[in-house]
């Protein structure tokens, strides 16, 4: 059986400039001539490679996830609620505001103008988006159970208020706003803490 020829580009370099386009344009914005010119390969090896732009696109939010977005993760394991709010906010404000970086989160951006191409996708990045949601929750009810927060608290309430503030850091972000003013906004919902 005859081998195809062998891949001429490096496909973790490749998928890098997959991820910085999709993060920047979001996934409908996203051409393929846009990837390719960006990968530095031609559709055929794309298709070869990584299956089509919906494929690459899931292949590029994993390593969002594990790179960029890799603090989430972190944040969830410090010792105590408070500090996983502070390393939610404080961590995503140094993500969006890395000059390295797009400006923006990839899986708020990346579906909030899909039309019917990218309905999927959007779902995806909306369960995606809840996965997160629900996580912090349940670190928050681990949290309520050790009496680190008061018994009173709501954890899926205080869940969505943190998420809606990092989330809407990312919009703001997005469009312009820079660490100080982001920071302020964490801040404020700081203040709003559970007592």
């Amino acid at each position: 059986m005859p081998r195809g020829r062998p891949r001429t580009f490096n496909t973790d370099d490749a998928l890098d400039r997959a991820l910085d386009v999709f993060w920047r344009k979001g996934y409908e914005g996203a051409t393929l001539p846009d990837l390719t010119e960006a990968m530095g390969i031609n559709r055929p090896s794309l298709y070869a490679a990584f299956g089509n732009k919906e494929q690459l696109f899931r292949k590029a939010l994993d390593r969002y996830v594990e790179g960029p977005a890799s603090y989430v993760r972190k944040a969830l394991e410090e010792p105590t609620a408070r500090k996983v709010a502070e390393a939610l906010l404080y961590g995503g404000i140094d993500l969006l505001c890395n000059p390295k970086t797009p400006r923006g989160c990839l899986a708020v951006h990346g579906a909030l103008a899909c039309g019917d191409e990218g309905e999927q996708i959007k779902k995806d990045l909306c369960a995606q988006r809840k996965s997160f949601e629900l996580a912090v929750r349940r670190r928050f009810q681990k949290a309520r159970a050790e009496k680190d927060l008061p018994a009173s608290t709501d954890p899926a309430a205080l869940a969505g208020f943190l998420t809606a503030v990092t989330h809407g850091l990312a919009v703001q972000a997005a469009g312009g706003a820079g660490r100080k003013e982001l920071k302020r906004v964490a801040e404020l919902a700081l203040r709003a803490w559970p007592k």
